[in-house]
This record gives structure tokens, sequence and C-alpha cells, in this order.
């Protein structure tokens, strides 16, 4: 089968290999997918830069968790009917050594959910990482049926999916975005109030915009930058939900402040969630596509040859939406 795979960290036009690798045979409990798309996600990118320096331990590593295909066969346990489903694949190369950049994948059959006829392969590979953190940030703490929530980020992969998600739920969502482009898209996807977070009075623009009536949830994309000004927009018992803090990797916390606020703070990465949470997810995303209820943000679609430019465009953080490989027919 046609890969692309790692033997080595480092730069992704140095290190990433396109070729041919064994077609895998699915074990117990496992399905095989012919893949038709792959996504790139920035924890993809982080693994070949050595996030987990253990990751070759094993050997080579063909990455990627996201993508979507058609079941070709299935192992010892799983039933026959699943052959021919039309899926999406999630944690495809978590405690694993190989994804979906490539032509097949054999994985768990729970990790391969039934792909609704209305959506494509292309969203289907949206639907791993973006969409399932999305849904546990915004559900994690219970329902947001009448609640504000705001969404930082709201263009981004993730942030995208949370305003539609509590948008759904009935919540009232504030997102922030930082150009006119981006606010559109957030107000799209169902946010009603939009703060430039490159303002350094976005806080105050929020409270503003809400006659000074705090948030209860916060969806938060860079957990140790906001903070300072989360903590003045958020109401007491709030919760925050993180998925990221790339610019302070290792925040300060005012501990008694937030104490005395009785805040959760929720930490959030697909890989951990607790089965029950995927199963939630998975069954959500089902029935919104197939209602048609999610829109979708797919900012380019690449062959799989071109792996390492997909790559470069997920570590610019200039691209809104997600980067997606396709297979060859």
């Amino acid at each position: 089968m046609k890969a692309v795979w790692f033997e080595r960290f480092g730069d992704a036009a140095e290190v990433l290999i396109h070729g041919e690798q064994p077609k895998p045979e699915p074990a117990a409990g496992e399905v095989l997918v012919r893949l038709k798309t792959s996504a790139v996600n920035p924890s993809d990118t982080k693994k070949r830069m050595a996030s987990f320096p253990d990751l070759l331990d094993g050997g080579f590593v063909i990455p990627h968790s996201d993508g979507a295909g058609v079941i070709e066969a299935v192992g010892e346990g799983v039933p026959e009917e699943r052959i021919g489903e039309r899926v999406f694949t999630f944690n495809a190369q978590y405690g694993r050594r190989f994804g979906t950049a490539a032509d097949y994948v054999a994985l768990p059959s729970a990790h391969a959910p039934l792909l609704p006829e209305a959506a494509s392969f292309e969203v289907g590979a949206c639907m791993g990482i973006p969409a399932m953190t999305a849904h546990r940030c915004v559900f994690a703490d219970g329902s947001v049926a009448g609640q504000t929530v705001l969404v930082t980020g709201g263009a981004g992969r993730v942030g995208f999916y949370a305003i539609q998600w509590a948008a759904l739920a009935g919540a009232r969502v504030i997102a922030t975005a930082s150009n006119d482009a981006d606010a559109e898209a957030c107000r799209s996807a169902g946010a009603e109030i939009i703060v430039n977070h490159r303002d350094d009075t976005w806080n105050e623009d929020l409270l503003e915009a809400t006659e000074g009536a705090k948030v209860d949830r916060v969806v938060d994309v860079e957990f140790g930058a906001n903070l300072e000004k989360v903590l003045q927009v958020i109401a007491t018992n709030g919760v925050i939900a993180t998925y990221s803090s790339t610019v302070e990797k290792e925040p300060k916390l005012p501990f008694l402040k937030m104490m005395y606020m009785d805040l959760t703070i929720r930490m959030v990465i697909v890989y951990a969630m607790p089965d029950a949470a995927k199963a939630h997810a998975v069954a959500d995303i089902q029935k919104a596509l197939e209602a048609g209820q999610l829109r979708h943000r797919v900012a380019r679609s690449l062959p799989l040859a071109d792996c390492a430019e997909a790559h470069r465009e997920i570590e610019s953080g200039k691209t809104r939406g997600s980067v997606v490989l396709t297979m060859e027919a």
C-alpha cells in the first residue's frame, strides 16, 4: 500500500517518507479500513517533532489519527456485516505506530464508527480530533442549555465546532476572532457576539456587549495566555474547558482567586477521553451529520504524496479549517 511514515524526528520535508509499506491485517476486535482521506492535526505535527520522545522506540510511525474510508475486512469478533460500511476514524495513531496516512489502517472497531451517507469522506476526516474535542469541551460538565458559553479562537478547527455544539444545545455563544473573515465564520457557526482577541480590552468589550453579564463556560484555545482576562469574564461556579496552552506551556495559576470562585478547570484531549465520552461524542456527531446540522471548514485538500506540505500548513498557524489528504482511487 502507499503510505507516509517517519523513522526519525524533525522537519516534515526532511523526515516524512512517501512510499510502499505492507498492507495491515485486522487483529481480533479490529477492522481494516480502506482509507479515502486522512486529516492532519497539530498533535500529529508535534509527534513528528518528538513531543513523545519514545514514539519511535518500536520502529517507524505512520502518522495521523483522523481519517475516513470504507471497511474492507474485519478481525475475529467483529460482525462481518461491518464490511462495506463508510466510517470515520479516531485515535488511529494513539498508543499505536500506524495511523491514517496510508491506503489502509487496521484499528479497533469502536474507533471506526459509521459515517452517515450525508457526509463526505473529507468531512469524515474532520470528525475525530476537532469535532470530538469540541464536544467534550462543551458537554463534559453538564448541560449548557440556557447558559452563556465563550469560545476563544472560534474560527479554529476545534472552536468552530464548539460554537456549533453549544448553539445546537441551546446556549448563547460568544466567540473571539481576530479579523472580519474569522468573525463571519464564528457568526455563521452560531455565535451571537464576537470580540477581537487581538484587542487588549477584549474582556471589557465582552462585558460591555453583555451589559455586565458574565459567562458560564469557556472553551479555551490558549489557557495560559488568556487566563487573566478569562477570570474577569467568567461567573462564579463557571467551567473553563481547555485543550491547548501553546503560548504559555506551564502557566501560573492564581489559586486563591480561582478557588473562591469555585471554578472547574477541565483539561481535554481526545486520546484520553473516557470511553463513555467518546461514545457520546460519536452518537451526537452521527445524529448531527444525518440531520445536516454541522458546518465544516476544509481549508485544503492535498494528495497523500504532499503530506509534508500539509504538515507545514498546520504548523504555520495561519490555516483556518482542516487540511485533508486524499488517497489515490
